[in-house]
């Protein structure tokens, strides 16, 4: 089993989300063209990758996340800003309690190793969600002009031409674009226990499937 540990927003969050992506996901091309966007269904916030596991191990891990996530008290995030991780990936930053999640995170990820999982070495300290990649090889269509041959288009304030843009550049478009971004809050009050089966899902996409749901309660 390929497996993870996430943070789900509701659907509120997510609708309000998915609105704000409209503007973005159905406007020039230049903004949009070379994304590959993630769906609705697979929008979450990581909090430790595990990778290949045995079927055997899923009992010892989620009793393992039960353990080290008693008395978590439950906390309050937001979707907030954007931004683009190695000129490949789009993402939505979060904000609100931060060092809550990044203490989740890290309980998590210890959970992991306990249960034989590599340890999750990629950085948690900006908690984020995916919304886009860029296509490998994707090139925005270029901008006519009326000289013969041209591939670029004339800048009407400069009057000089402009060169194309790369992919990356898109990505960084659409984050500059999302950067004022600020959802509503929610609290989190629970952990998932995620199964992940590349290819399985739109688009060929992953299908993440819950096998575990583990509640966060306030020490009594």
């Amino acid at each position: 089993m390929r497996l993870f540990a996430a943070v789900w927003p509701p659907d509120d969050v997510l609708d309000h989300l998915d609105l704000a992506l409209a503007t973005v996901r159905g406007g020039p091309a230049a903004l949009s063209s070379s994304i590959r966007w993630s769906a609705r269904d697979a929008w979450h916030v990581t909090a430790a990758f595990y990778g290949e596991l045995p079927d055997g191990a899923l009992p010892g891990l989620a009793a393992g996340l039960r353990s080290a996530l008693a008395g978590v008290a439950p906390y309050e995030l937001a979707l907030r800003g954007a931004g683009v991780f190695s000129h490949r990936t789009l993402w939505v930053g979060v904000g609100g309690a931060v060092d809550a999640q990044r203490a989740v995170s890290g309980a998590c990820v210890q959970s992991g190793v306990e249960a034989g999982a590599a340890p999750d070495s990629r950085p948690r300290e900006r908690p984020h969600l995916t919304i886009g990649r860029v296509r490998p090889g994707a090139r925005p269509p270029r901008r006519r002009t009326s000289r013969p041959g041209g591939s670029s288009a004339p800048d009407a304030r400069a009057g000089r031409p402009v060169a194309a843009s790369e992919p990356g550049q898109d990505a960084e478009a659409v984050a500059r674009a999302l950067a004022v971004y600020s959802g509503p809050a929610w609290t989190v009050d629970e952990v998932l226990l995620v199964e992940s089966r590349p290819g399985a899902g739109r688009g060929g996409g992953p299908l993440y499937a819950p096998v575990d749901v583990i509640a966060l309660e306030a020490p009594r």
